[in-house]
């Protein structure tokens, strides 16, 4: 038997109750912080004379064919003229690099994108979006995504790997679920999810209870190392039992 244990996360560096690299903290209990957040993340990217009601969704990412910049790249267009705004960090393949700079020229209050990686801004994107993108090819576990639960920072993704693993698919309902996710890989699949997801965000108090129950979501390591000890526990056990 083959046995899956996820990352565990370090909510110390990654929670925005105690978040040093952000304008202001927020728990489940308060998310009036994250507003403030949306605010000086778009600033910081130079995203002005916008209206902020507007949803925005967050990159941090190698831009490679393995984390679906393909899917991205055959959307991009259409994405760019949807109601939102698109904020990117990342480096990587060229073709990639270059499909979001000139959606950047072409659209800079609905694109936005800074080539590089830098930590302050990775923390700042996980804070001040509304959602998180990782359309993955494939995705051993992820990290990201289990950052963005934790800032209610709501997750699209594909059901492939952790990122199946850790993201619950949001039914409006029951109220259950932490995200949203979509199977085949094609382009197509990613938009239609995508438009979900902004659907969804219309309703701000639906909105809100989802956030939450990312939140409330606890991908610790002390977590992980429960996983880990229940699974030595079961394989102890079974030993003692063949041994008999």
């Amino acid at each position: 038997t083959v046995a899956g244990i996820l990352n565990g996360v370090d909510y110390d560096e990654w929670s925005p109750e105690k978040d040093k690299f952000i304008v202001a903290n927020y728990s489940p209990q308060d998310l009036s912080g994250k507003a403030k957040c949306k605010q000086d993340l778009l600033a910081a990217f130079g995203v002005s004379k916008t209206d902020t009601k507007l949803p925005v969704i967050g990159i941090v990412s190698r831009f490679a064919a393995q984390k679906g910049f393909d899917l991205i790249s055959q959307i991009m267009d259409r994405l760019a003229r949807e109601e939102m705004i698109v904020v990117a960090l990342g480096s990587g393949d060229k073709p990639y690099e270059e499909m979001f700079l000139r959606l950047n020229r072409q659209f800079p209050q609905k694109t936005a994108v800074k080539i590089a990686y830098d930590n302050t801004l990775a923390h700042k994107i996980e804070a001040g979006s509304d959602m998180f993108l990782m359309p993955s090819r494939y995705e051993p576990c992820g990290l990201n995504q289990i950052y963005s639960l934790k800032y209610g920072t709501v997750p699209i993704v594909r059901a492939t790997g952790g990122l199946d693993d850790t993201i619950e698919p949001w039914d409006p309902r029951t109220g259950k679920g932490t995200g949203f996710k979509f199977t085949e890989y094609s382009g197509e699949a990613l938009l239609l999810t995508i438009r979900q997801a902004l659907q969804a965000f219309r309703d701000q108090n639906s909105w809100q209870t989802l956030m939450r129950n990312g939140m409330n979501k606890d991908f610790s390591w002390n977590a992980s190392a429960k996983e880990y000890v229940r699974i030595y526990e079961r394989v102890r056990q079974t030993r003692t039992v063949s041994a008999a």
